[in-house]
Formats: C-alpha cells, structure tokens, sequence
C-alpha cells in the first residue's frame, strides 16, 4: 500500500524493528512497531468510544463516531501538527496499520458476508427487488454525470472508465448493517418500511460488490485491455468453483455441531484458514482480499450453531478492535483542507445533492408506483440514503489505485458522512409511526372487570428459553373454563440489539407483530420455544401469538409498552431480574432487566406482573388433567391487591388449582417504630371481599380466612405458615394498605414492593414462585428507575 502522502516524505524511510529493548537501554518505544501499534490502537479506541458516547443522544450509529474519529486523527484536525504526525503516525507504522485493517476488513467482510442470506433474497418479491434496483440505476447515473464534472474540474488526469465506474458504485451504495442499526434505533425493524429497506438494502449490498469488483478490474487496465476481461472471468471461475466445492464442506461441519454443545476447534480454525486462503486467491486474481471472505461466509450454511458459534468468536475482536483502524486508516487519507475556494466547496454540495436526489427519487417513485404510502415511500428512500464502512472501503481502495485524488477523496467522505448522519432525523420528521392515536376502544386494561365474559388478553414477556416452563405452566393456570371469555396469549421474546454483527442475523427472524417471527427449520433455542408454544396451543386450545422486540437494552421498555397497547393488553408478565439456582437461591442474570422491569411499571397502558421464578410446575408443561396447584393470595387491601386476588380467582376456576386467600387485618393501635400502618378498609376492598365469600359458599375449591397482626413479626410468622404452596399473588403497592412491614423504600427491588421483597428475599425460605401485580389506574407508578440507577450508583462508590 502506498505511503500516505500528508506524511510529507519523499523517500522511503527505513523500516521499523518489532520491539525495543527498553528505554533503560536507550530505546524510545514509540520507534518500534509493536509499542506504537499498541498506542494507535489505544488512542482510535479512546476517540472512538467517546465520539460514540457523544453522538448517543442524537441517535446516530456508532459508524457516524468511528469517521469522525479517523478525521479528526488525521490531517484534518489533530494532523496538523507534524510533530503529533511524525510521533503518533509516523510514515514507517502506516504499512503495519493498514495490514492490521485490512485484516480486519477481511474478516468484517466474512461476517457481513454471514449476515446475508442467500435463500432470503431469492424469495423476495418484485417490490423489493423493483426498489433496490431503482436505488442503484439513478444514483449510478447521475454519479456518472457527476464524474464528468469532477474530471473537468477537480480530477484531470484521472482514467476516465475507472473513475466513472467508482463514481457510480459509491453514489449507488446502501450500507446495509447501518441501515439495520438505524432502523432499530427508529423502532422501525418490525414495520412495512423496515422490512422492505432491509430487504431492498441486502440485495443493494450484493449489487454494490458486483460492481466494485467491476470498477477494481477496470482501475488496472494500463497494461492491457484484456486485463479486466481476466480479471472479471477469474474471479466468475472462483465464485463458481468455491459454490461447488465449499458448501458441502460447511454443511458437513454444520451438521455435526449441536445446538448447547461446544463446537470443535477444528471446525473454527478450518472455516477462518479458508477465509484467508480465499482472501488470497481474490487478491492474487486483482479483485481485493476482501471479496474471497465475503464469497465465503455466504456459503457458510446459517441454520445451526456453526454460523452462530463463528460470529461469536471473530465478530468482538474484529468489530470492537481491528475495524475502527481502518476508519483511522481512512481519516489518515482524508484532508479536508483540500477542499478550498468556492469551486471545490460547491462541488462538494453537487455531490451530496446528486447522491441524495438519486437514491430518494428513485426510491420513492417505484415506492408510488407499487402503491405505497407516500410518507413510508419517503422514509424508505432517506433511508436507503445511509452510507458507512462499505461506501469507505470503495473510496479506499479508489484512492489505493490512483482513482480517486486526495480532494475527490475527502469530499466523498463528507458526502458519505453528511448522508449518514441526516437519516435518522430527517426519517423521524418524515414518518412517525409510534405517535398513532391512541386506542379509544381499548377499556379493557385490568384483570378485575365487570364483565368477565370478555376475552382476556395476556402479553408475556421472556428473554430466553429459561423462562418458559413457568410461563407455560402460569398460562395453563390462567385459563379458567370456557363459561367466561377466551384467553389469548401473545408471548414476546425480548432479545437486546447491539452493535454486534450477530444482531444483525437476529433482524432476518423478525415478522410484523403478531405473526410467528421464528424459522421453524432452524434446530435452535428458538425452534425450541416454538415447539413449547405449539404444543401447549394444541392441547390447551388456548390462542398462543408469539411475538419478537428487538431493541436495545434502554428502549425495550418501550417496545413492551406500545405493542400492549395496540394489541389491548389486559396484563403485562414480566420474568424478574434473578432467576434461581440449583441449590435453591435467586441469583442475578442481568441488572439491565431490573431496569426494564422498572420502567414498563412505570409506563405501562395496563396492568403489570413480575414472576420470580421458582420452577413453577417443574421444567417441563404440566398438562390440564395433571394439574395440581395450591395458590395463596395475601391481601391487606388496596388497588394491587384486589387486582392479585381477581387473578386468583380466575385461576381458581381451573379444576386443578386450590386458592387460599388470606386476609390481614391490622389491629388499629398498633405503633411500632419503623412500620406504617394505614387504618381502616376502603369500601371496595370490602365489595371485592364479600364476592369473593360468595363464592366460597358455592366454590370448595376457594378458601377464605382472616388473620388478625399486631407486629412485624406476627405478619411475617402468618406468611411463613402459608409458605408451602406452589404460587403467591401479591399486590405491589401498599399506599392504601395496612401492611406492618418496614416499608424501606431504597429496598433491593423496589418494583416488587414490600410484600414481594419479603417473599424473594434469601431469609424467607420457600418454594412457591412470587407473581407481583400492579394495577393499571391511568397514571405512572414512581420513578422506580430512577431510584434504580441511584441505588445501582451508590453501591458502585461503596
């Protein structure tokens, strides 16, 4: 690779030695190659991070902070100085640099390559291949056009088929991993507008490489003109002959590698050696390492663990370390002070216009004219605007071959940069699907209700497979008989969006809310929570409508409580933070969820429960005829608590389940330090109670029974004796209550409540799962994540 020319050197200096002895010997570490790498890697890292951290309340992608972070380490800002040049990035290191990314750039193009599914695109319809192939045509033609006055200008000299193709390529480009980091950023992965940019963008992705290889043939041209015809007729030959010899080879692997197994080291090391090998075929064909890798990881099969178990041990390293140096390796080429006067800067406004005009008009016009909404044609084409690492790899290796001079190069990377970073705001003033009106009809938002005739609609939420066997079993107990209204189930797993490249493969299983968003071909976790619902839908016939949120760990919260609302949610069921272990004891899987639990309570348009997991049922669905239950409702009075005690009572229709139903009373002078005691009973408790001995009289499999508490510890001896049962219902709140429990507010687990800290807690020694209820009363609950975050942060400075 060529030396960078804003290094100013004329020579080539002499090569840098690996290591040094030390600076006790004399040895200035930052003049060897390992100790000065270490540093460069150290500072684009530390840049790249904080840009990232900056541009976070602007909801840009991380791809924005890492091309700022490469500018700004380059002549453009912090280059300026020569002395930070020749100390930081002097010109002997920028070979070792660019190897390193371009290493990572290998890789990245094998997981990308990964990230597509050959299959998928193939089913796409006439309106996503109608929208790509417009996104390419007119932004191809007008980079044309721009081309001829970039020669006639800014870029004499230049070959004129080599240029011309880059330009079109680059103008064309849809960064498809962006594009899906945008679109979850947006809340709009599980729209009709995501789900045909994401399809219309991957098909753009594997155009734009047909192209690049083109426009990489054609910039080498000097010594013969049957040298792209070569080049272009070997790489078809290899392409050809690794999809005839690889696959069988993966699917071989795949095959023997189990889903919760370890896969074999061979098999890794095997997969990366053939990327590599093919990166060198590619290179020595004249068409980029980097096209052997990609070529490869599409072949690689994407059912099973095989191509779970790659992404997980490449994509952080490569992600997280090798590729932010390619962006610095790109920042280091990138002058903007070469673009001066009021020729250059209005070129710069030429190519940004013809780069937007190209891809919104055309986007949009097909968009019409397959009778789409004018609003979502105009977000599809703002977002098929976004740019990133693809559209900087064409420019790099344009700028390698002599295509592209350093002014053309810098205005291509504003042009990439500025196109970018206006998605995302301009996609949020154009299309707003989240503000839809709210639901006049949707009355429905508790359990208790006057008509019980009315279908009840429960939405279910799980992280992964660990949470299923009790919320199978807890819906099974849930149904009741058929003399009141049906029980409709719509179970949603929450999986986290990250900037990982293994999210990206979690976007091609998502389905429009509602709909099943599994591939039941796929021998996984998933495929194995599909057979759990299927089957519990069969024999319980109860509706079960598995759903998916994909979003990051702080807008989850948000997916939660929209899709709750536009389906008319009765009761949301949140699995808690800790989950229990082998020998008994709650132990933390994640603080994150804490937080998302907090929040939903907070936001919720209905009632909520907190399930603490205490193998309800056992590991396994507990089918109607083997049922056998004992529920235990303690109630002191309140909102909550009449909402627990209405669920209950439901459950108890299930020929299986037994209720027993305690009620406290608080003797009314008691004052002991510490406790809060609220006297007397509010008139609906009352009502709620006496239906319910009614039912008693009718119902054997109700009981009912008043407990008379004085103290703390009388309240908590009464609870222990009513321990040996398989679930609690508990209300969370106790503002209207009497509950004589020390109500310490900044409590482990705030969203719990008192009663529900008590029975999660490791002094209270029981078996039964905990279900914690919160009744919807049409306002927001305390800012339980706020309180949160304050205890979180005050237990990191202790």
């Amino acid at each position: 690779m060529a030396i960078n020319s804003s290094a100013g050197h004329d020579v080539c200096p002499s090569p840098m030695k690996s290591v040094s002895n030390g600076i006790f010997q004399g040895d200035n570490p930052l003049h060897f190659a390992l100790p000065l790498a270490i540093l460069q890697i150290c500072l684009v890292l530390l840049v790249t991070r904080i840009l990232a951290y900056l541009f976070r309340p602007l909801r840009q992608p991380r791809v924005i902070a890492e091309i700022m972070g490469g500018i700004l380490l380059g002549p453009s800002a912090l280059g300026r100085s020569k002395s930070y040049l020749k100390a930081v990035f002097p010109s002997q290191s920028l070979t070792v640099l660019d190897t390193l990314a371009n290493l990572g750039l290998l890789f990245f193009l094998f997981l990308a390559g990964l990230e597509l599914d050959p299959k998928s695109l193939c089913r796409s319809g006439k309106k996503v291949f109608g929208i790509a192939m417009a996104g390419i045509s007119l932004p191809f033609a007008l980079g044309i056009g721009t081309s001829l006055v970039l020669r006639s200008t800014i870029a004499k000299g230049v070959d004129g088929t080599s240029f011309l193709v880059f330009m079109g390529v680059a103008l064309s480009i849809t960064a498809f991993p962006v594009l899906a980091r945008i679109l979850a950023e947006l809340k709009l992965l599980t729209t009709d507008v995501g789900r045909l940019a994401m399809s219309a963008a991957a098909v753009n992705d594997v155009a734009a490489w047909i192209l690049l290889a083109l426009a990489i043939s054609l910039s080498g041209s000097k010594q013969s003109p049957m040298v792209p015809f070569w080049v272009l007729s070997c790489g078809c030959g290899f392409v050809f002959c690794a999809s005839l010899i690889l696959p069988p080879i993966f699917k071989w692997m795949a095959r023997r590698c189990h889903e919760g197994e370890p896969v074999d080291e061979m098999y890794i090391c095997s997969t990366l050696a053939v990327v590599l090998a093919a990166g060198v075929v590619t290179d020595a064909i004249g068409i980029h390492a980097m096209f052997g890798a990609f070529v490869v990881g599409i072949l690689v099969p994407k059912e099973g663990a095989f191509a779970g178990a790659l992404l997980e041990k490449v994509e952080d390293l490569v992600s997280g370390l090798f590729l932010p140096l390619y962006f610095v390796s790109s920042g280091l080429k990138t002058n903007v002070a070469t673009i001066q006067g009021l020729q250059s800067w209005a070129l710069l406004v030429l190519v940004i216009f013809n780069a937007c005009i190209g891809k919104i008009v055309g986007t949009v016009a097909v968009s019409l004219s397959f009778k789409v909404p004018l609003r979502e044609a105009l977000a599809l084409g703002f977002l098929m605007n976004s740019k990133g690492l693809v559209e900087l790899i064409v420019l790099n290796i344009g700028k390698d071959r002599k295509v592209l001079n350093d002014q053309t190069f810098a205005i291509m990377v504003l042009m990439a940069l500025f196109t970018t970073f206006i998605t995302t705001p301009i996609v949020v003033a154009v299309y707003k699907p989240a503000k839809r009106a709210r639901n006049t009809d949707y009355m429905q938002r508790t359990i208790s209700r006057k008509n019980t005739n009315t279908e009840l609609r429960i939405m279910a939420c799980f992280h992964g497979a660990r949470n299923i066997p009790s919320m199978i079993n807890l819906f099974e107990a849930s149904r009741g008989t058929n003399k009141h209204g049906e029980l409709c189930i719509y179970a949603m797993h929450l999986m986290e969006f990250s900037e990982r490249s293994s999210a990206i493969m979690m976007v091609h299983k998502v389905r429009r809310n509602g709909l099943p968003f599994w591939n039941k071909g796929v021998r996984s976790e998933s495929n194995q929570i599909v057979v759990a619902f299927e089957a519990f839908q069969q024999l319980s016939q109860v509706s079960v409508r598995p759903m998916t949120s994909i979003s990051s760990i702080s807008d989850m919260h948000e997916d939660i409580c929209s899709t709750a609302e536009r389906k008319r949610i009765a009761i949301i069921i949140l699995p808690f933070h800790k989950h229990q272990r082998m020998d008994g004891s709650l132990e933390t899987t994640r603080t994150d969820f804490q937080w998302v639990n907090c929040k939903v309570l907070e936001n919720a348009p209905c009632s909520v429960g907190i399930l603490v997991d205490r193998g309800l049922g056992g590991a396994t669905h507990v089918s109607a005829s083997n049922v056998s239950y004992f529920i235990t409702v303690l109630f002191f009075g309140g909102h909550d608590d009449r909402e627990a005690l209405g669920y209950g009572v439901r459950m108890a229709e299930h020929p299986g389940i037994n209720l027993m139903v305690i009620r406290f009373l608080v003797q009314h002078d008691t004052t002991v330090e510490g406790i809060e005691v609220v006297n007397g009973n509010s008139t609906p408790d009352e009502d709620c109670l006496s239906e319910l001995k009614q039912k008693t009289n009718k119902d054997g499999s109700i009981k009912y029974e008043e407990k008379v508490v004085r103290s703390t510890a009388e309240t908590i001896a009464a609870i222990r004796e009513a321990s040996f049962c398989n679930l609690f219902l508990v209300g969370r709140a106790s503002d209207e209550s009497g509950i004589p429990l020390p109500l310490d507010r900044r409590s482990e687990c705030p969203e719990l409540g008192p009663l529900g800290n008590l029975l999660a807690s490791t002094e209270f020694s029981t078996a039964a799962s905990v279900l914690v209820i919160q009744q919807y009363r049409g306002s927001v609950s305390p800012n339980l994540a706020l309180d949160q975050k304050e205890r979180l942060t005050e237990s990191e400075s202790n």
